[in-house]
């Protein structure tokens, strides 16, 4: 095994942007990130009635139990980042993802995303939701997807608190230019990324390179904003070895477009709902069309591969924030 995940390691002094060649074939991942609507981060300070949260969250089980079904018909394997929450209040839901044969990470407890915590309240969060989902399906968490992507610079240190927590790999670090999130010169590939102390692998979402910048290409609003031919391009570039793993990601919610709008200012409202009513037909073609493995399958053949090393969490250890 030339790294290990969750075993402290010394933190390289520079970055490396190094492409290193790697033996495995080029694969793509297909995850969805499991959360009722109103817990979306546009929806962050939105007070949501408690009966309209219960009728998000059916809407939420109804469609991902549909979404099972078009994966059994393509013969797809998917992972499904699920909120900790959920294994709670709907663990119906969750063993049906799991009997499918699919794989389930955490996706945090409640989907606060990663700059509320500090190292400690995070770990606990983590812990919480990573013992919740084990208890209903029997098995291992070992994948983790920060709300809204929010593993960024700031919160770099969240790597070390990923790795003490036991997480095979993360996919969390966006290597694109966002107002909410993203680290853009981070590798577009899977790539060793290095906390204070500890390093985790990292499964970055899809980009496309074009003109020297990195297009967001893996899913989600881009999935409903852009024609399908900007992910087949993405996908494309992937295959030519610049990526070698090509992970999409989408939401439930976002196969639903007859569920109440949430109350959302004007950008946000077209960020959250735009295409909507494209997504099932795209999703089916892309299913279709492609292969996909899960996200641990994946990551677990990394474990012989070179990588690049990444420093992501260089201010934690200058500011010494403690972990523990």
């Amino acid at each position: 095994m030339l790294y290990t995940a969750g075993v402290g390691h010394p933190v390289r002094p520079l970055r490396c942007h190094a492409v290193f060649p790697a033996a495995l074939p080029h694969t793509r991942v297909i995850s969805f990130d499991v959360e009722e609507h109103h817990r979306i981060e546009a929806a962050a300070g939105v007070a949501v009635p408690v009966g309209s949260q219960r009728a998000y969250g059916e809407r939420m089980e109804r469609v991902t139990l549909d979404l099972l079904d078009r994966l059994a018909a393509a013969n797809v394997l998917a992972t499904f980042f699920v909120v900790g929450d959920i294994a709670e209040t709907r663990p119906r839901l969750v063993r049906a993802i799991h009997a499918a044969g699919h794989e389930i990470g955490s996706h945090s407890w409640d989907h606060r995303r990663v700059h509320h915590f500090d190292p400690k309240s995070f770990r606990d969060d983590l812990l919480r939701s990573k013992d919740a989902i084990e208890q209903v399906t029997g098995e291992r968490v070992t994948g983790f997807r920060a709300p809204t992507f929010s593993v960024t610079r700031e919160t770099g240190w969240a790597i070390d608190v990923l790795a003490e927590c036991g997480f095979e790999y993360d996919s969390s670090i966006f290597p694109v230019r966002h107002d909410r999130y993203g680290i853009p010169d981070a590798p577009r590939g899977p790539f060793i990324a290095q906390g204070a102390e500890q390093e985790l692998l990292e499964l970055p979402p899809l980009t496309y390179r074009v003109a020297g910048v990195n297009l967001p290409v893996a899913g989600g609003g881009y999935f409903r904003l852009f024609p399908p031919a900007i992910m087949r391009a993405g996908l494309q570039q992937a295959a030519r070895g610049e990526q070698n793993v090509a992970m999409l990601y989408f939401h439930p919610w976002e196969f639903d477009p007859e569920q109440p709008r949430l109350p959302l200012g004007r950008l946000s409202r077209w960020r959250t709902y735009v295409g909507v009513g494209k997504t099932t037909d795209r999703l089916e073609r892309l299913l279709q069309g492609y292969s996909f493995r899960r996200a641990i399958d994946v990551a677990r053949d990394l474990r012989t591969e070179t990588l690049p090393r990444y420093r992501v969490a260089e201010e934690v250890k200058a500011a010494g924030v403690a972990l523990a």
